[in-house]
């Protein structure tokens, strides 16, 4: 103890994205140490280098009469710049003021390594365990009961020790009660163990359509086909087949949906996260660009590192909003947002699950960037013929529709997918104020609001009922 009192400890500094097992790993190096350990936000330290001082005089009282350590969560903070770019981040400032007139056991937890950290310090990079090792925790902590899941739950999910071991005993727990197989808890409870952190960065959507609902030409209906297969098979071909020694720029799988809005788009990721019974993320990318230099980074980062458990389809609706044709750089926003761009390509490419962009303008795409994604998907705005079988797929099989309904005629109106959807349910909500099935008069009253809604010419005679002759 008097060693420890006169020679001042080293702050470590734990590095990467995931929280859990640096906290854990500071708290086992604490209790080594006989130390309690405690928690401080780094952005709850004093903004005044006076009321640091007082900070750090009060810690190295309570440090002397208690054995305590400290670990400062500097994952979000910027070690150099503010998000403005007007020089050094004030909380990267206070915390090195803050060790430099402290003593003690320090943990300080970065998700880059900072250089300068204001006093001697330690480096390590803390990382999950390797796909491996996470195969192997699975099997022992189901032992017997394992099956196939173990290989299928760590291709999927990216996921700690700890983690691990606590869903694999709860599921065993409450199998004998659970109505679902033991794969099928442990699948869901992994899924569920990822979405805290995504849900408060983005929109998380519930999948319920199925390949059936899908009306898209065929050669687009196969791609969507490969990607989801892509998605199942990762693990055999990067893995097994010895692809991932080779390839460079990282085993991410990616694609792009173009095509105007309400062509099915969303339906289609929708259908491949139902199908692989994983979440889906919708990220609205002009919601994501900041104005300052650098956030937008700060803000694709703050997500892949959320989404990098697995278990996570990422959608990134108007992608135009960053991906538009580049122009000559004239200046330093320019070329910021060409660095965005490389930057969210870059996370794309190495990221560990599905990756999706969506633009409602493929044109004002630069070449150049799509060469680096995988799939590009075009949903072309629906002909007749794809028209007419939305019509038929649209009700639900619970829904009363007259049996005169008239498909041929409906198909005739020019409309995407997603605007006959809004008519139906209009349509349906007119027949249960009526109190009647869904009838013909209905439905063409439903696509004159639709029309008039999206500021449509309307021509008369494609919403008047036409009565057969000698009816």
């Amino acid at each position: 103890a008097n060693a420890a009192s006169s020679t001042p400890l080293p702050a470590l500094q734990l590095v990467g994205p995931d929280v859990p097992s640096k906290q854990q790993l500071a708290n086992y190096v604490a209790a080594k140490f006989n130390r309690h350990l405690c928690y401080l936000p780094s952005e709850m330290l004093p903004a005044s280098a006076a009321d640091l001082e007082v900070l750090a005089r009060l810690w190295q009282r309570e440090s002397a009469l208690l054995p305590l350590a400290l670990y400062l969560d500097a994952q979000e903070t910027d070690s150099t710049f503010s998000g403005e770019g007007q020089g050094l981040n004030p909380i990267a400032s206070s915390i090195n003021r803050f060790l430099a007139h402290s003593k003690g056991l320090f943990f300080v937890g970065t998700r880059e390594l900072w250089p300068r950290l204001g006093t001697t310090n330690l480096a390590f990079d803390v990382v999950k365990p390797t796909p491996g090792e996470q195969l192997a925790a699975w099997k022992e902590t189901l032992g017997t009961l394992a099956s196939d899941s173990p290989a299928l739950l760590a291709s999927q999910f990216n996921l700690n020790l700890t983690a691990i071991r606590q869903i694999a005993q709860a599921a065993l727990a409450e199998a004998a009660a659970s109505e679902e197989t033991l794969p099928d808890q442990l699948w869901d409870a992994c899924k569920v163990s990822t979405r805290p952190r995504l849900d408060a960065l983005a929109q998380r959507l519930d999948p319920k359509v199925t390949w059936d609902d899908l009306v898209l030409p065929d050669e687009e209906i196969d791609l969507i086909h490969q990607i989801a297969d892509q998605v199942g098979q990762r693990s055999k071909v990067y893995e097994e087949w010895g692809f991932a020694s080779k390839m460079n720029r990282g085993l991410g799988i990616n694609a792009l949906f173009a095509g105007e809005s309400g062509t099915g788009k969303t339906m289609a990721a929708e259908v491949i996260a139902n199908h692989l019974r994983l979440n889906l993320y919708r990220i609205d990318l002009s919601a994501v660009v900041s104005k300052y230099i650098g956030e937008t980074e700060k803000n694709l980062r703050r997500l892949f590192d959320a989404a990098e458990d697995g278990g996570a389809i990422l959608f990134f609706d108007e992608a135009d909003a960053l991906f538009g044709k580049r122009s000559e750089v004239k200046d330093s926003h320019d070329r910021y947002a060409n660095i965005e761009i490389n930057y969210l390509l870059q996370r794309m490419e190495g990221y560990g699950g599905l990756a999706i962009l969506a633009t409602n303008m493929k044109s004002a795409l630069d070449t150049a960037f799509m060469r680096r994604l995988r799939f590009i998907v075009n949903c072309p705005f629906p002909g007749v013929p794809e028209r007419k079988r939305m019509w038929q797929k649209v009700f639900p099989t619970d829904t009363p529709v007259d049996d005169d309904m008239d498909y041929d005629r409906l198909a005739r109106l020019n409309l995407t997918g997603g605007s006959i959807s809004s008519i139906a349910i209009n349509a349906a909500f007119l027949a249960a104020q009526a109190g009647t099935p869904v009838t013909m008069p209905l439905v063409l009253a439903a696509a004159r609001i639709e029309y008039r809604k999206q500021d449509r010419l309307i021509n008369e005679a494609d919403f008047r009922l036409q009565v057969p002759q000698g009816a």
